[in-house]
């Protein structure tokens, strides 16, 4: 099982998230602890009530900075736990962190495959004094691990997958709830990958049959730019109305975007970070022997997705790699020159123009294979290559000018010079 535990300044915020799952049919309210009421028995009054039953412990301590916890418990997707079953385990653990006579509700939620369960409470005491969080990651972790032995439910060994594992699929538009469906991945896909450019975010989004475009226009005079999210078929065309980021959480709009591509460049500029698969798209480039379908099986193989843009003519005018093992993103030319859209759109659609073939720019008469050609890039890709040697990207230098603009308007704005 998987604890995570969420503190902020809303409650609010936390109770109307859940509230609306319940108002959808995909979540219920299963147990309460100090709540003002039987609240499974007074469906109009829910939230009024809940907020209610948390005001004396707010208003006793004004000081603590994020008093609210909202915290979810994960079991695996294999387990089967009852309504009942859930709410003992989210009382045993309410208990042994500390939070066993708080007021407190508890949700299920079944909006996805994995049945899990959300707690809203709060750190603050009746009595004004704050419930100490000290080592609370570990105290977590053991009360999951006796949770797991006493409800025989099954250790998780890759916790950060096994949350991710039920969103991380493909988009289905029969299934209905497009917002929903969009909502979960783009939860998942912000908080596990690491991207530089809306292109790679773009492409990324692309293997879950989702469609992210950017919009910008003017309303009353003012300029403003957003993000338009759409489920796709396989082939990538649209099925249904576009839905604005707005509907789905203020960071999947432009600007919250725009901060996580920035955030991600920084982590790479640092190196705490670097491309791991330059040797196995080199190995498919040589592998496939000029067959696009066969690169893509080989990469597919190793966990990695290639996303080909190409114009009307069908020509290859950029590819993203999308390394699923270590949840990064790269365009090609990130990688190399050798990995770039013209050298890809020569593999695979004029082989004639490809270093060693038989006609190759001034040396006309040169004889040497595609195949030896290849060999002499996987030497290169398997220990010359660094990420310095293409320049700075264009669209990483673009942003960063950017954001130095709002810093300094900011800094204006505050009368600082």
């Amino acid at each position: 099982m998987v604890a995570k535990i969420n503190r902020g300044v809303s409650l609010y915020g936390a109770v109307a998230y859940n509230q609306q799952k319940v108002d959808d049919a995909t979540a219920r309210i299963i147990a309460g602890n100090r709540m003002i009421t039987d609240l499974t028995g007074n469906p109009h009054n829910v939230m009024q009530q809940t907020l209610w039953a948390f005001d004396s412990y707010l208003a006793a301590n004004r000081n603590t900075e994020k008093p609210v916890l909202h915290i979810s418990l994960n079991p695996s997707v294999d387990d089967r736990l009852t309504d009942g079953q859930f709410a003992e385990l989210a009382r045993e653990y309410m208990r042994k962190m500390g939070y066993g006579d708080q007021p407190y509700i508890v949700y299920l939620h079944e909006d996805i495959g994995r049945r899990h369960v959300h707690i809203v409470s709060t750190c603050v005491k009746e009595d004004g004094g704050k419930i100490s969080d000290a080592y609370e990651w570990n105290r977590s972790m053991k009360a999951c691990r006796e949770l797991e032995s006493k409800f025989g439910l099954k250790p998780v060994a890759d916790k950060r997958n096994e949350l991710l594992e039920p969103y991380l699929k493909k988009a289905d538009y029969r299934d209905g709830d497009v917002k929903r469906q969009i909502g979960n991945i783009l939860k998942s896909v912000f908080s596990a990958y690491r991207f530089q450019t809306f292109g790679e975010y773009s492409a990324l989004l692309s293997c879950f049959n989702i469609e992210a475009k950017p919009v910008r226009g003017e309303f009353e005079g003012m300029s403003y730019n957003g993000v338009v999210y759409t489920l796709t078929d396989d082939a990538g065309k649209p099925l249904c109305t576009p839905v604005k980021s707005s509907l789905i959480g203020k960071r999947f709009g432009y600007e919250g975007i725009e901060k996580r591509i920035a955030h991600n460049v920084r982590d790479f500029r640092n190196r705490k970070w670097q491309p791991k698969i330059r040797d196995d798209v080199t190995l498919a480039m040589h592998g496939c022997r000029g067959n696009r379908e066969d690169f893509i099986r080989l990469l597919g193989e190793k966990g990695i997705d290639a996303v080909f843009r190409e114009n009307e003519e069908g020509r290859i005018y950029g590819v993203t790699f999308i390394d699923h093992r270590n949840r990064e993103v790269y365009n090609g030319s990130r990688l190399g020159k050798e990995f770039s859209a013209n050298a890809f759109e020569q593999l695979f659609n004029r082989p004639q123009e490809f270093p060693g073939s038989e006609v190759h720019g001034q040396y006309a008469g040169e004889r040497e294979s595609l195949s030896d050609s290849m060999e002499s890039a996987i030497e290169q890709a398997f220990g010359i290559f660094s990420p310095d040697i293409n320049g700075p990207d264009p669209q990483e230098e673009a942003l960063a000018r950017r954001l130095q603009r709002k810093k300094k308007k900011r800094r204006r704005s505050r009368g600082i010079s």
